[in-house]
């Protein structure tokens, strides 16, 4: 076990088991926002894909391997020689690595998915970790579905996993089935009753079927783990997984009674959170604990008063911890460059040069059409900004008209990076829909919506409209996002990017393929 047995480490999955959410898949680039915000706040280890499962997601963890310092970076692999190769592959350029293995071990696995013997589970599993334990010093085993696994096998395959190299032992409430009590007993019985288990970090990775993930992985703590597997907003499967800014301020909050620190920076919590309701268009729900735009508002009249008094009275943690600022009514269009940098920093965003100037030409823009400006339109303009790709497509032109006996007509005029100008007209039930039309025909590229949302970023007649768009194409989902005082605009931005997302797709699978063949013909030469 790691030498400090009061530090629990935080290992982050958004990468991996939160993009496994239905609808919150990322692109290689988001990926490493993510990543490098996630490095930023200060989590211990980033579960950064399962190299097996594509192409694209080993390409992904390698790109994560590469390019991002300081935690140690992970890759799932089942326990089969060639998921743990590649991850072992993908892993390769991270100066610190770890190989995750998994294999379900509960009677209802063996029986009805794997078909396998608890003979058959031991030797796979133990193969599984000395064959990643060759090819990575650092390795984890996960017993999958350990909750509901007969308690002496289960102690059985953790020690064999032991036994065979495995630094860290994970047990996963795989189906969010386990409740405290009963997870706390699991965890005494294997530190009673497993040999060697004292050598290594015993963690825990709990899913929210039964709204218990927080609570089962803080009772896992107070048992003895000392690694807690947590995902941002706790995205994930199903219902998700444990929330990370929830357990994080949860322990910190609570010191006294754990007794454990992580090394979180907690200022990074929101600005992190935001970062990925963005970029998986998961919005934070208003009343969610930590983060939520609820979470430190006070409506009842004896609670502002006794905040006003001293917030301890009904806070019982600082909107400042968490990286909130307690500001709303900001700046305007006379505020300067300087006074506008200093309020981005203060709201957690760090931008060059580049993208301050972007940013502050948009803040500008955007001050001439409202009247007054809150943290919200700062976030969603650096949002914005940070998370803009080079499309192929930029629209230039957008013209709608629309009447109530009639349907509603739009043009748009767009540009290509091929140096195209295209212009089309279209009809539709609004102008939304004759929008999303126009840019169908523009583009050649005809796509089945599937989710259309619009929410106001901050509050005021004149609040900005944030459009989330998700389409189904070829079989895949693509997401796009934009924000605007006017709503058509933000909903028409957000489903372009949702075409140049699908185009960049076809080129990059196209390349790949041309790169592929090439490097065939040159073998055979």
């Amino acid at each position: 076990m790691a030498a400090d047995p009061d530090r629990v480490l935080i290992f982050d999955t958004t990468l991996r088991d939160g993009e496994q959410a239905p609808g919150c898949s990322m692109t290689r680039p988001e990926k490493l926002r993510v990543a490098r915000a996630l490095a930023d706040l200060g989590v211990d280890v980033i579960e950064a894909g399962f190299p097996a499962a594509s192409k694209g997601d080993w390409e992904s963890v390698q790109a994560v391997a590469r390019e991002v310092q300081g935690p140690v970076i992970c890759g799932l692999a089942r326990c089969n020689r060639e998921d743990i190769e590649l991850a072992a592959r993908a892993l390769s350029d991270a100066p610190r690595r770890r190989v995750h293995v998994f294999l379900a071990t509960s009677a209802i696995h063996r029986q009805y998915k794997l078909n396998m013997a608890e003979e058959e589970i031991l030797r796979t599993a133990v193969e599984g970790v000395r064959r990643a334990r060759e090819l990575c010093d650092d390795v984890e085993f996960s017993p999958e579905d350990a909750s509901r696994t007969e308690l002496e096998f289960l102690a059985q395959v953790v020690e064999a996993a032991i036994e065979a190299g495995a630094g860290t032992v994970n047990i996963p409430d795989t189906v969010g089935y386990t409740v405290p009590d009963e997870f706390a007993e699991l965890f005494r019985y294997l530190r009673k009753n497993v040999r060697g288990i004292e050598r290594i970090r015993l963690s825990v990775h709990c899913h929210d079927d039964l709204g218990m993930a927080v609570a089962n992985s803080l009772t896992a703590v107070v048992a003895g783990a000392r690694q807690i597997e947590c995902t941002i907003n706790g995205i994930g499967e199903r219902a998700g997984n444990c929330s990370l800014e929830e357990v994080v301020m949860a322990l910190k909050t609570r010191t006294a009674f754990f007794n454990v620190s992580t090394g979180i920076q907690t200022t990074r919590l929101y600005p992190t959170s935001r970062l990925v309701s963005s970029i998986t268009g998961m919005p934070v729900p208003r009343n969610k604990a930590v983060v939520g735009e609820n979470a430190f508002a006070h409506e009842a009249g004896i609670h502002q008063h006794g905040v006003l008094r001293h917030y301890s009275t009904y806070e019982i943690m600082r909107p400042e911890d968490v990286g909130l600022s307690r500001s709303h009514l900001i700046l305007g269009k006379h505020s300067g460059r300087h006074a506008f940098r200093d309020r981005v920093r203060a709201l957690g965003f760090e931008l060059d040069e580049a993208e301050l100037n972007q940013v502050f030409e948009e803040f500008k823009a955007l001050a001439d059409k409202k009247k007054e400006l809150f943290d919200g339109d700062i976030e969603a303009l650096v949002m914005r900004v940070e998370g803009s790709a080079a499309g192929p497509w930029m629209l230039l032109e957008l013209e709608t008209h629309t009447a109530s006996d009639g349907a509603a007509t739009a043009k748009v005029r767009l540009r290509h990076s091929d140096g195209r100008l295209v212009e089309r007209t279209a009809q539709g039930d609004g102008p939304v829909d004759a929008s999303f039309k126009a840019i169908e025909g523009a583009t050649s590229i005809g796509a089945m919506l599937r989710k259309f949302e619009v929410r106001a970023v901050t509050e005021g007649e004149d609040a900005q409209g944030e459009a989330l768009v998700t389409v189904e194409y070829n079989q895949r989902t693509y997401r796009g996002a934009s924000v605007s005082t006017n709503i058509v605009e933000s909903s028409t931005k957000a489903f372009l990017e949702v075409i140049n997302r699908i185009e960049l797709a076809a080129t990059g699978g196209r390349a790949r393929e041309e790169r592929a063949g090439a490097q065939s013909a040159a073998k055979a030469t």
